[in-house]
């Protein structure tokens, strides 16, 4: 009975292997359990901070997509009014590989109890769809919001992306493609919007470029499957991804103004220096929450999501302050 029994354990365990070796759906599935498991914790310690006035349209679908879904977070007071709001539109992370609009509900009920109408989506997420999809669905959901902006409180005029981690790629990718005709083209996008109805955007802890990827890192192992998952190929080298993928190589001035922060702790903090760098370079006006080397307690990826401590407060202070400036302009 034991032989057989450790004989089935090496046989799952080769059949494993080589699953991985042919698919990322394995790792991609490993790592979406844990994430997930992350999220849903995080948003339920955001629970109690959550203010209870807030309206919420949930699981609106702006596309025929099975996850091309929102929900609608409206202060108090203004659902069945005629109000329109300055509206964000938060996309939300999960490193590509996981992630639901859900994992952040309360964080975007504070928002919009500030005074805004705020947006989460849902996208389809790697492996299922690769580069550019979801920055194609994020679009799709900006053109519905548009249509229906009398319906929604919306302020069509007054628009924002924002996102976390993954979602902060996707947001940054999709304001380059509305300022920019003929990058909105090379991904196969029209514009939802003009560009001057785009003020500003939000980028929490994000990845924008491929080159500051280090696969020998203690991140090497899920760099590696994102890779294989969100570009279809196992090729580590930069060339051989999406350019598109990168916002430090594909910013140009007509951007409009970012606001951009980090941890101290966190791994993804060269992608933010680097994308303020390249911001800075082409005239793009870039407001930064940055933290000392020597921040404790440290902070790590998605630090911002921590409302029980001093820095997540200050994160969601300086983003609410650079949304109400640029709404007002």
């Amino acid at each position: 009975m034991l032989k057989k029994l450790v004989a089935a354990v090496v046989f799952l365990a080769i059949v494993g292997f080589a699953t991985s070796q042919l698919s990322p759906w394995p790792s991609a599935l490993f790592y979406r359990y844990f994430f997930d498991k992350n999220g849903v914790a995080m948003n339920e310690a955001l629970a109690r901070h959550a203010p209870a006035s807030v309206t919420t349209r949930a699981d609106i679908s702006y596309g025929a997509e099975p996850l091309e879904k929102l929900d609608i977070y409206l202060p108090a007071g203004v659902d069945g009014s005629a109000r329109a709001l300055p509206t964000i539109l938060w996309i939300h992370g999960g490193g590509f590989l996981s992630g639901d609009k859900s994992q952040i509900s309360n964080y975007l009920k504070i928002i919009a109890a500030a005074g805004y109408v705020v947006v989460g989506i849902n996208y389809t997420l790697a492996p299922a769809a690769q580069h550019p999809t979801p920055t194609r669905q994020a679009n799709a959901a900006l053109a519905f919001l548009r249509a229906d902006a009398g319906k929604l409180n919306i302020d069509p005029d007054r628009m924002f992306l924002a996102g976390d981690s993954a979602g902060s790629q996707i947001a940054a990718q999709l304001g380059i493609a509305i300022t920019e005709p003929a990058f909105a083209r090379s991904i196969g996008l029209v514009p939802a919007i003009p560009p001057v109805a785009l003020r500003g955007l939000v980028l929490h802890c994000g990845i924008y470029d491929p080159a500051n990827f280090k696969f020998d890192g203690k991140m090497g192992s899920y760099l590696k499957t994102l890779v294989w998952s969100y570009f279809g190929s196992k090729d580590l080298r930069v060339p051989a991804m999406p350019e598109q993928f990168s916002i430090v190589r594909n910013i140009t001035r007509t951007m409009p103004p970012l606001f951009v922060t980090a941890g101290n702790a966190d791994p993804a903090l060269v992608h933010s220096k680097a994308l303020v760098e390249a911001a800075g370079k082409v005239g793009v006006s870039v407001d930064t929450l940055f933290f000392p080397q020597d921040y404790t307690p440290p902070l790590q990826h998605e630090y911002q999501f921590d409302l029980d401590t001093a820095a997540g407060q200050l994160a969601l202070q300086r983003s609410l302050a650079f949304i109400a400036e640029r709404s007002q302009l």
